[in-house]
């Protein structure tokens, strides 16, 4: 996923090949339901260790450690890149910081307080709201009174908000508080469309700490209905609509208000996978798998290319050439390295390795 996203982010032509190429499916859904679904096995099993304190305390420093690596990246885009895109030579940059070119006062505080997500700078906020405030509370609620009420309550939000409930929640909000950005520079992703698939990933990930996840049996059921479903879409993206995002299509093929067609088409294609999972352990090769391990400061720093990549471009649509070629060595040269950084500070303040074992998923195992 990390990969993909960032194959996706970079200003590229390679990004035109790696946006969406399975069909209504992106990166960011799988990234954010793998991290749902570790969350909702993790602080489970922490909250019946000890107790429910101790998993919010857990959630809370796990979230200030984000929001240190997102202050750090606004620190980056609003000092150096600001000053690079003011001129104008350089539009890539500038569009991703017009309202601090219009309120810089205003957007470095709204920016810290989380309410200013300018692109590319709109995923790392919603991962720390969910991580800080939905998790325990979800988790918490979900053990106690039931996770049917939990999930049925993330559901009517989520039908709120493809009739426009982010919208109404800024008007109502604007009758008491002078709100002085505009919607659209709060980030693109509608956080009460998304916190269904987070809730959803939380619901998964406790049945799996209590070893009641039956995924693998669950997959075979329905893995032709699923492949049906995943080449319809798959054949409507390429041959129906081969030059419309889908974000032009409507609500139900909207991205970032994650339209019911994404959410289906996210499943049929999850179900295909984890079906046929055990012919894709060739993909688990070493540096994927220390990506994955330090995802956190991987996805930062991928970032930080991103970033440079924008500058590299100036006036042009995508970097090209042999700039095109450097940036993505670079980029995934600078990625590996982090993760191997990263690896070694874990391993010296944890000491000698403890063997690996295996949990199972229902009928599949996992490394831990």
């Amino acid at each position: 996923m990390l990969v993909w996203i960032t194959l996706t982010h970079l200003p590229t032509v390679i990004s035109t090949y790696s946006n969406q190429p399975f069909g209504f499916v992106s990166a960011s859904e799988g990234f954010i339901m793998l991290a749902a679904l570790f969350s909702g096995r993790n602080y489970l099993k922490l909250a019946l260790r000890e107790g429910y304190g101790a998993m919010a305390r857990k959630a809370g420093t796990r979230g200030l450690r984000l929001y240190a690596y997102h202050v750090l990246l606004l620190c980056l885009a609003f000092g150096i890149l600001a000053p690079l895109a003011r001129s104008g030579s350089r539009p890539g940059l500038y569009n991703l910081l017009d309202f601090y070119f219009a309120s810089p006062h205003r957007a470095v505080v709204d920016a810290v307080l989380l309410i200013y997500r300018p692109p590319l700078l709109d995923i790392l906020p919603m991962y720390i709201l969910f991580s800080v405030i939905l998790t325990p509370l979800a988790l918490r609620l979900g053990e106690n009174t039931g996770w049917r009420y939990v999930m049925g309550a993330s559901l009517a939000v989520w039908v709120a908000a493809q009739c426009g409930l982010k919208r109404a929640v800024y008007a109502g909000v604007g009758h008491f508080i002078a709100v002085q950005i505009p919607l659209k520079n709060m980030g693109a992703f509608d956080l009460w469309a998304w916190q269904f698939l987070w809730i959803a990933g939380l619901w998964l990930g406790a049945r799996w700490a209590r070893n009641d996840l039956p995924i693998q049996k669950w997959a075979r059921k329905i893995v032709w209905p699923a492949a049906a479903i995943g080449v319809a879409f798959f054949a409507m993206r390429y041959a129906v609509f081969p030059n419309v995002q889908p974000a032009m299509l409507g609500v139900l093929f909207n991205k970032w208000h994650l339209g019911a067609v994404r959410i289906v088409d996210f499943a049929a294609v999850a179900a295909i996978l984890i079906r046929f999972n055990h012919r894709l352990k060739w993909v688990a090769f070493r540096p994927l798998v220390l990506l994955g391990q330090a995802s956190l400061q991987v996805f930062c720093v991928h970032l930080l290319f991103c970033f440079a990549g924008l500058a590299l471009m100036g006036t042009a649509e995508v970097v090209t050439g042999w700039t095109e070629g450097a940036l993505m060595a670079a980029t995934l040269a600078g990625m590996l390295a982090t993760a191997k950084i990263v690896e070694k500070s874990a391993s010296r303040g944890k000491g000698p390795q403890r063997p690996v074992r295996t949990l199972a998923i229902g009928n599949q195992s996992a490394q831990s």
